[in-house]
């Protein structure tokens, strides 16, 4: 030791100028770089590995500083305890501390502000925002989010799990998300509380077990000829949009958001972004003869590549999402939901077709079979997709009347 010490302090650390590593013993170096960089570095061994640890700079340890730090660290070594290793601990010990004064409700709003711009449309993070708001902060959200347990997640969840099932099962989905996004930040450690595989699920009902499963009201498809009959009769964008939507047998949000840009009229294809889909993948749509007699009316009202299909009311927006429910409601028809034709498309494309399954579910933008499956599939059944949709908007326009309970001859191949 006194050798390298007398080397170092020979050289006058602070006048060392050429490029390496310059030892001192006991494995303490100074690390010069090929900037002038300088700084101390200690290497030890670990399981037959040489592992190299930083001590910091030249600029702000000085020589005896340094040989303290590596002293201190050599110890650490010979109790059994990697020094690196020990510093993470203490640094995330001093996070932890200092993550007592961050409330959950502070984390919440980071969660969400750092999410916004991600999530599809504004009344997502609404949404966040209202049921935390309402169910959580009053509970927690003045409390440190370190201190945020099982105990109370539970006292959250169980006023409104039987009673609001729905919303239970979404709070506790957030309450989760917000606590790993704690975590990562290194202010909170341990197993989250709001888990529910392997955890919660042994302490609540499953969601199924508390409250039946709600399905979207649908129309019986052998009624849905005269209801376009009825819907046609109607005017305004949103019928006209409604309409569309039941031919595509498209979401709501995929209709309304729809602009001139995605469709190529003379091939008959309307392509909807990744970032419009649900499944977040793109998705193609065969527009059926009916499907594009709609989207030529509209072509009527201006047909600019970024100008909304249906646009709303005020220049420049779409239509509103409660546009289908009102229209509804001037039909008076307030037992259906624009959804609910998805699932009349999908019973007629069963009961009055012999198309494969899996040709219906992909028309509805379904995922369909299991990641390998996925994986290997190359094709998303276009033309097969062309004549089911086809034969929908055939089956749609055509008059009650002349409709009979045969199944529809159609070949699938």
């Amino acid at each position: 030791m006194a050798r390298a010490t007398s080397r170092l302090t020979a050289l006058k650390v602070e006048k060392i100028q050429q490029t390496g590593m310059h030892p001192d013993g006991g494995g303490l170096y100074l690390r010069v770089t090929k900037d002038g960089t300088k700084n101390w570095v200690l290497r030890y061994m670990l399981n037959g590995r040489p592992r190299w640890m930083g001590l910091g700079p030249l600029a702000l340890f000085g020589l005896q500083e340094a040989r303290g730090k590596a002293l201190d660290a050599r110890r650490l070594r010979h109790g059994g305890i990697d020094p690196i290793d020990a510093r993470r601990a203490a640094r995330l010990r001093d996070k932890l501390e200092a993550a007592k004064a961050v409330t959950f409700k502070e984390c919440a709003e980071n969660y969400i502000s750092s999410h916004r711009a991600g999530w599809r449309n504004a009344k997502h993070a609404a949404q966040w925002e209202a049921t935390l708001g309402t169910y959580v902060y009053p509970i927690i959200g003045g409390l440190p989010v370190q201190a945020i347990d099982t105990g109370l997640v539970s006292k959250v969840l169980h006023p409104i799990w039987t009673a609001k099932p729905e919303t239970a099962g979404r709070v506790r989905g957030r309450i989760e998300a917000i606590l790993d996004w704690a975590k990562a930040h290194d202010l909170r450690s341990g197993e989250n509380p709001a888990r529910w595989r392997g955890h919660l699920d042994k302490l609540l009902p499953a969601r199924s077990k508390v409250a039946k499963v709600e399905h979207h009201a649908a129309l019986p498809y052998s009624e849905l000829p005269g209801f376009m009959t009825a819907l046609r009769a109607e005017t305004g964008n949103a019928a006209c949009a409604l309409a569309f939507a039941i031919l595509t047998a498209a979401r709501t949000g995929e209709v309304i958001g729809a602009r001139w840009s995605e469709f190529n009229l003379a091939d008959k294809t309307w392509t909807i972004p990744g970032n419009r889909m649900k499944a977040h993948r793109e998705h193609r749509v065969p527009l059926s003869p009916q499907a594009l007699a709609i989207l030529q009316e509209m072509q009527e009202l201006g047909a600019g590549d970024d100008c909304f299909v249906f646009p709303g009311g005020k220049i420049g927006k779409p239509l509103s999402n409660m546009a289908f429910l009102m229209l509804l409601r001037r039909m008076k028809r307030s037992d259906l939901t624009a959804h609910g034709f998805r699932s009349s498309f999908r019973d007629w494309a069963s009961e009055r077709t012999n198309f494969p399954s899996e040709v219906a579910e992909m028309s509805l933008a379904h995922t369909v079979g299991s990641k390998v499956e996925l994986a290997y599939r190359r094709t998303d059944m276009f033309d097969k997709r062309r004549r089911l949709m086809s034969a929908w908007g055939t089956y749609c326009a055509t008059p009650a009347q002349k409709l009979n309970n045969n199944v529809t001859p159609l070949r699938a191949s």
